[in-house]
């Protein structure tokens, strides 16, 4: 146990949670991974657990726990080999719950963030969208004032939970003229008219659902916006810190858990007479590994306890997001030629970690996006400020 971030009672917590993914979540993957689908009762589950809650305010059903709770959350689920499973939960509970969290006034924390705690309702959000990527600013969707409602159009893709989740929060364009600054936040129920979305069909993550959205003239009801309007783009980078290192964190957590499976592997294979684990050229690749994931690791720990103490770590964000998620490409890959022919087999699970381990360096930013917020921030000096309360 890492004593300097992680108390008796995280690792109590940890052993905790891996028993309750090993007995209800472990035996369902197969199937969840080949349907596309996660059924509903898994949700309500992580609800009666509080494992959706371990974030957030004790007001709304949270139990407000320090960030090691979430890391030790990301951790472990990078180890049930499902990218997909793990992505819609922590997208549930940490992308679309943070913006209701925080831009949320009471009325909608009451009828969606209580909710969504107890696994009730899923969220997803939506800002990315077709042909716009990783320019957040340069979005297309609008949501024009109409009376006491926004009329909503436009188009969002790569949403996680996009298909089966009960609400959405969307960012749209109240004001074209202002650019970023003219970009707001808003929670819309799934059954509203006018919303529509389609299953993408990706090269891993095959557990979550994925989805296009369209919005043809959707309704919003003014209360449903988050937060002021026009602040929106502001409030999405700065949320956007905790995205890249939830990211970040599940990368050194994946290869942690490749080169596991791969050392246990390589202690049972046995070639000219020795286990593989006995060949010098072998082992040296797995100290190098090794070494790379814990340098990774330290970093991410560092920086989720300056977030955890309100630092404000965009820039470091992106660097554990940028390095983090290359490396572990780097050791899958590596890891799945250990394994020789049977890397490449789908009874192995090196197969399926390979795919699903490839989005890290384009979901949440690319890293040619990222490299490019970390020059001008190392470079040009710039700096980002959270959007102010």
């Amino acid at each position: 146990m890492n004593t300097m971030y992680f108390t008796e009672e995280h690792e109590l917590f940890r052993k905790s949670f891996q028993d309750f993914l090993k007995k209800e979540v472990v035996p369902h993957i197969d199937k969840w991974e080949e349907t596309g689908t996660i059924e509903r009762f898994i949700w309500k589950k992580f609800g009666e657990m509080g494992y959706f809650g371990i974030n957030q305010p004790e007001e709304y059903g949270g139990m407000g726990l320090d960030i090691f709770y979430t890391v030790i959350f990301l951790e472990e689920l990078q180890k049930i080999n499902s990218g997909g499973f793990a992505a819609a939960m922590w997208a549930h509970a940490y992308l679309a719950m943070t913006h209701v969290s925080k831009e949320g006034d009471d009325a909608i924390k009451k009828k969606y963030l209580t909710p969504s705690i107890d696994g009730e309702k899923i969220g997803c959000l939506c800002i990315t969208e077709p042909f716009g990527g990783s320019d957040v600013a340069g979005m297309r969707s609008t949501a024009v004032k109409n009376g006491d409602k926004y009329i909503l159009n436009g188009s969002k893709t790569f949403i996680t939970n996009g298909v089966y989740s009960d609400y959405l929060v969307v960012a749209a364009k109240t004001d074209q003229e202002k650019g970023n600054k003219g970009m707001s936040i808003f929670i819309v129920d799934r059954d509203t008219p006018g919303i529509s979305a389609s299953k993408l069909d990706k090269l891993g993550w095959r557990a979550s659902d994925t989805a296009e959205l369209a919005f043809d003239d959707v309704e919003i009801p003014d209360e449903n916006l988050m937060g002021e309007e026009g602040k929106g783009f502001s409030y999405i980078m700065q949320h956007f810190a905790l995205e890249r290192l939830i990211m970040g964190i599940n990368s050194h957590a994946r290869a942690e858990y490749a080169l596991d499976y791969a050392m246990g592997y390589m202690a049972e294979r046995e070639a000219f007479g020795s286990t593989i684990d006995k060949f010098q050229a072998l082992r040296h690749s797995v100290a190098d590994m090794a070494s790379e994931i814990e340098i990774n690791k330290e970093f991410n720990y560092s920086v989720a306890k300056r977030l955890d103490q309100g630092e404000y770590v965009v820039k470091e964000a992106s660097m554990s997001k940028l390095v983090s998620t290359k490396m572990a490409d780097r050791v899958i890959y590596d890891c799945l030629q250990l394994l020789g022919g049977y890397g490449y087999m789908e009874d192995y699970p090196l197969a399926r970690m390979f795919r699903d381990s490839r989005l890290g360096p384009i979901g949440g930013g690319t890293s040619e996006i990222l490299r490019e917020i970390i020059a001008k921030m190392v470079i040009d000096k710039k700096e980002y400020k959270p959007a102010a309360r």
